[in-house]
Formats: C-alpha cells, structure tokens, sequence
C-alpha cells in the first residue's frame, strides 16, 4: 500500500486529536521516505491562540508533524509485532529551520526520509512545503521504547 488516511495512520499511531497532525501518508518507500499532508485549517486547535489576528502554525507543530510522520512510515514498514505495544518518542531535533510562517487554510507538505537507524533510534530528515514553496526543514532522531 503506498498510501494511508488519517483512519490507517490511527491504527499505527497512540495520537488522537487534537494532536494527530498528519491527515495523509502517501508516496511511501517502506522504511525509507514519504510525504505526509497536514491540512492547515482555520478552525486548527492552534489557531485561536496563535496569533489571533495573524493566525501562524506554531514552530514546534510543524516539527510534531515531521515526528508523526516518521513514526508512521516506520510502523508502517515494521512488522506489527515490532512496535505493537511500543511508543515512539522525539530523542532530539537538530539544525530545524523555519524559512517561511504557515498560515492557515493550506495544505502542508512534508518530505521525509530515514537517514539510518541503529536498533531502536532512527535518525530522519525533512522538508515542509505550502505550495512548492519551502517553508521549514529539520533533522531530528526518535527512539522506539516500550509503552509503560
């Protein structure tokens, strides 16, 4: 399957909203890469607060989106016994860099790769973009532990 909705990507990850972010899972090379669409909306949880009368998706949201997308692919290329009862948590974000504000109603596009991994860390990388245009990137590494 090289896509998953928001009810596939439910099964592969413990968020719920509002905190699941990424709506779509698509162009999927099993523990390799993907583009994740996040629909920037209006009515977003963050919006309300973040700015009011210059409503901007926070920094730290965009990052989430990367790390929820990469916990995806990657459950989505592991055998179900592997992550099943397992959590996967955010170990460090490097060189993440906001080039451009995402404002809502957009759609979010996140190309995102594993560079390597090495048991339970991986380490990803990723570009966002709003209609061609880059708006953000990082580099980040996460851990597969055990649920508690």
């Amino acid at each position: 399957m090289n896509k998953l909705d928001k009810n596939k990507i439910r099964e592969l990850l413990p968020h719920r909203e509002p905190m699941l972010l990424i709506d779509e899972l698509i162009d999927i090379v099993d523990l390799k890469s993907a583009t994740a669409i996040v629909n920037v909306k209006k009515d977003s949880f963050f919006v309300q607060g973040h700015f009011p009368d210059q409503p901007v998706m926070p920094g730290v949201l965009i990052v989430e989106s990367f790390g929820q997308a990469a916990a995806a692919l990657t459950a989505h290329g592991l055998d179900k016994s592997t992550y099943e009862n397992k959590l996967v948590f955010l170990m460090g974000i490097e060189k993440a860099r906001f080039r451009n504000p995402v404002i809502p109603d957009c759609k979010l596009v996140l190309k995102i790769e594993a560079i390597r991994s090495h048991g339970r860390v991986w380490k990803y990388k990723g570009v966002a973009f709003v209609n061609n245009v880059r708006m953000a990137d990082a580099m980040w590494s996460a851990t597969i532990v055990d649920k508690k």
